[in-house]
């Protein structure tokens, strides 16, 4: 059973967010059903592609929650699709962290980067924000020998909001 995590930007364009979700399915499309369990935190953006992504191939979902508080306030559509994939998990794994900071980001990089066998990045390749960020997470896989598969389709483009 292949085990793969994903981290990524939040803040894609809808042009972009149509490309990568073509590319998730090109790269899911091998694995059959129940031959793929997916970790994602259930961000807007990258995350909850990669976990529409998995369930449409019929794999197995494990939400990685840095906080009981996660995701916090958000936009009402970023609030149903957290609550449907949420509920679509198999498993939810909720992190102790008392405070959504920094820290309770790389708490559940640390954790995804545990249980996966490869990440699948959503980046445009850029510097990060700081610790618990996509390019973050990219180092800290590579430093500890988890395979990391790019994904930022041609004419790839973020909002910068």
């Amino acid at each position: 059973m292949a085990v793969i995590a994903v981290t990524g930007h939040m803040d894609l364009t809808p042009t972009t967010i149509r490309a990568v979700r073509a590319a998730l399915d090109a790269l899911l499309a091998p694995y059959p059903a129940g031959e793929l369990t997916g970790l994602s935190c259930l961000a807007p953006g990258a995350d909850t592609l990669f976990a529409d992504a998995v369930l449409a191939r019929g794999g197995r979902l494990v939400a990685v929650l840095p906080s009981p508080s996660y995701p916090g306030p958000q936009p009402a559509a970023a609030a149903a699709d957290f609550a449907r994939l949420r509920a679509a998990a198999d498993r939810v794994l909720v992190l102790p962290a008392a405070v959504l900071d920094d820290a309770a980001y790389v708490a559940a990089n640390t954790e995804l980067l545990a249980l996966t066998d490869e990440l699948v990045a959503v980046w445009d390749g850029g510097p990060g924000n700081g610790p618990g960020g996509t390019a973050d997470m990219v180092a800290t896989a590579r430093a500890a020998g988890v395979p990391v598969y790019v994904l930022w389709p041609a004419g790839s483009a973020r909002t910068g909001s």
